[in-house]
């Protein structure tokens, strides 16, 4: 068996497409989890093959919902989307006009208890208690528990049927390296769901990446799909007066 093989486990994780990627994981009804932070680090390729795929009933577990027609954004504009569990969403006006009208469901999070709601679910554990939220909205209908001088909120952890990240390169067997401000909430996905597919603008042979290099092991990565030139848009453009 060569390197490469036995560093992937024997299997190929690297597909010729994104609709090719998504064939036989997405389903009517499932959980998603979608790494991304705005516009930045969002696997482009892989949602306009979701939008494509046509399942729907689904929730979405990301940071935002992209924006009116790009990223996540798409998915609310052909109704895929039942359910939403996000940070910040006022990027989107047919986001806002969807859950004003009852049309879609919406799970607030702190945006630091997300990130760790999706770290608890990839590292097994099924809850924890945060300050954050306490006396608010966000801890109605939850246990809260004093520890020493303050009161907590206990949150649960979150779980993906399939994950969808964006990262920069990654090896053959599925280790990944991401860039800059996109590491944030990518990760994390990436560990929480059952399935992992990732989206990278390079692919290398496995032993190109150094180890200490790596920022997600291969472990949690099932398949890989080139995206060599993401449009990579930016969410909003500021310039200063000539």
């Amino acid at each position: 068996m060569t390197q490469q093989a036995a560093a992937a486990g024997g299997k190929n994780k690297v597909f010729p497409s994104a609709d090719e990627a998504l064939k036989g994981l997405v389903a009517d009804g499932q959980t998603l989890a979608v790494g991304g932070f705005g516009l930045c680090g969002i696997p482009e390729a892989l949602i306009a093959a979701l939008r494509d795929s046509a399942v729907k009933g689904l929730t979405v577990i990301s940071n935002n919902a992209g924006v009116d027609g790009f990223g996540l954004g798409q998915l609310l504009s052909t109704r895929q989307i039942k359910k939403m569990i996000s940070s910040y969403v006022g990027e989107n006006k047919e986001f806002e006009r969807q859950f004003l009208a009852g049309e879609l469901e919406l799970e607030f999070n702190p945006q630091g208890t997300l990130a760790e709601r999706l770290r608890a679910g990839g590292a097994g554990i099924p809850a924890f208690f945060t300050r954050t939220g306490y006396g608010t909205v966000v801890a109605e209908g939850k246990e809260t528990r004093q520890f020493g001088e303050h009161w907590y909120v206990m949150e649960t952890a979150l779980q993906a049927d399939v994950s969808l990240v964006k990262a920069w390169k990654a090896d053959k067997a599925g280790n990944l390296l991401f860039r800059k401000t996109a590491r944030n909430f990518n990760p994390a996905c990436a560990m929480a769901g059952r399935i992992c597919v990732a989206e990278v603008e390079q692919i290398v042979e496995v032993g190109e990446i150094d180890p200490d290099q790596v920022h997600l092991p291969g472990i949690y990565v099932d398949r890989i799909v080139l995206n060599a030139a993401p449009e990579k848009r930016i969410e909003q453009r500021t310039t200063r007066a000539a």
